[in-house]
């Protein structure tokens, strides 16, 4: 399928002299090589979304703002199912094509490096839900009245348009129109709402980079309930109706454990915070969506908590260059449970550490290189990727591994940072060749002795 001028009287023509050639289809990722896009970078996405949860029908418009990183005549966006209806490129139609999960884009001019562009696609459907390897579900996940997105590791190109690798991280506007009633609650901070003519529009402002995976919008007849932390942060909690007493407790005390996680891992790194809670039949898992991480009620504990909480600055400020780095997100978050039971509930580090050595399944293969996409959320990524951060802390001692935590985090503040980038920093900061916690914890194949 094709949009725009393909009139071979009035082709695309160079601006400017500029001659380019077509951006890559895929950022070649070990896990997803297709995931994401060359030759630009995303520096904002502006969505105007409709959806009708009695059809399941959502109406889009995605206004993608990109510098070129290249001479570009063509370049292709992330795209899962829906139905392109037009595509402009800085507001002159341009010629459109489907290739399965690509929508390839050639404006009429075309765009030299370091050119700002805005591209508008709008488009319809039904969105689809995703199965990933590990068969877990993602994407557009709908229910009775309404519907949940989420996008770890690549299904947030199910409900927009994007570069959706996590390399290219961008600011956000989401603007969401609902029958009334319903209530819509995504990322960020919400900077207005109004109803009118039986329907309801709200809009939600992400100011700090964020990588397309960790983008979320919940709709339908939730329980929203705002208010403030004691430093003044906005706080914005959603619960669906079947859980929202259930919750409400904990839900109330997401300021207190914000607070000890910026006591242990330096200034939060949003503008705003809470958290979603869905029934279980709705979602597998808690997810770490930025701003307001996601989680079923069956999943919804302290320990959860902190987890996905510990992820806004560990995996959401500071993004892995690319999947293969994912042990940099849940090993944090998993050291972070462990620093948190110690505090709470008198189990010592150490203990917790003890507990994941004799796990055999921490030991399927190395946190640095899981061995395919089903792995990458499997139990050495996250324990074992816990006791890489242990063992680097008893070989620096408390002092230096905790200035290294907190410095990681400011490092790299809204950022992408690598695997290299990681061990690199670490002996920086210590002063001390670590090359054998590398070898032996983050790397070996074989349990290695812990005396």
């Amino acid at each position: 399928m094709s949009f725009g001028s393909t009139d071979p009287a009035d082709p695309p023509r160079p601006a400017g002299g500029v001659q380019g050639r077509p951006g890559a289809a895929g950022l070649r990722d070990p896990y997803f090589p297709k995931l994401g896009n060359g030759g630009y970078d995303v520096r904002h996405y502006a969505l105007t979304l409709d959806y009708d949860p009695a059809t399941g029908r959502l109406a889009g418009s995605a206004e993608v703002t990109a510098r070129a990183t290249q001479d570009l005549s063509a370049f292709h966006l992330d795209l899962h199912g829906m139905t392109v209806g037009s595509v402009t490129v800085d507001g002159r139609a341009a010629a459109a094509n489907r290739a399965g999960d690509e929508l390839v884009v050639r404006p009429r001019r075309d765009i030299a490096d370091g050119a700002v562009f805005r591209t508008v696609v709008r488009y319809a459907g039904v969105p689809r839900a995703v199965t990933d390897a590990d068969d877990s579900r993602e994407g557009w996940l709908r229910s009775p009245g309404g519907a949940l997105a989420v996008g770890q590791p690549s299904g947030s190109a199910a409900w927009f348009p994007g570069n959706h690798h996590p390399s290219d991280k961008a600011t956000f506007v989401v603007t969401v129109t609902v029958p009334e009633g319903r209530r819509a609650v995504s990322n960020g901070v919400r900077t207005g709402e109004r109803t009118a003519g039986g329907r309801t529009t709200s809009v939600w402002r992400s100011a700090e980079p964020m990588a397309g995976y960790l983008a979320t919008l919940a709709i339908g007849d939730l329980r929203v309930t705002s208010s403030r932390s004691a430093s003044g942060l906005p706080v914005v909690t959603a619960a669906d109706p079947a859980v929202a007493e259930r919750a409400s407790g904990l839900l109330r005390r997401v300021p207190e454990f914000l607070a000890w996680c910026t006591e242990r891992f330096g200034p939060y790194p949003f503008s705003s915070a809470g958290a979603v809670v869905v029934p279980d039949d709705r979602l597998g898992y808690a997810l770490e969506t930025q701003s307001r991480p996601v989680f079923p009620l069956g999943q919804f504990d302290e320990t959860t908590l902190v987890h996905e909480l510990a992820h806004q600055w560990f995996g959401n400020s500071v993004s892995p260059e690319s999947w293969q780095d994912v042990w940099l997100n849940e090993g944090f978050a998993t050291y972070a449970e462990w620093l948190w039971r110690e505090d709470a509930e008198d189990v010592p580090v150490g203990r917790s550490f003890r507990a994941a050595y004799e796990d055999d399944a921490n030991w399927a293969f190395p946190p640095a290189e899981p061995p395919g996409p089903a792995d990458l959320f499997g139990p050495p990524v996250y324990a074992r990727g816990a006791m890489v951060l242990h063992r680097l802390r008893a070989a620096v001692g408390d002092e230096s591994f905790f200035r290294i935590v907190r410095g990681w985090a400011a490092e790299h503040r809204h950022g992408n940072a690598s695997t290299a980038d990681f061990t690199a920093y670490a002996e920086e900061e210590s002063g001390r060749d670590l090359g054998e916690v590398w070898e032996a914890w983050l790397y070996g194949e074989a349990r290695p002795p812990t005396a």
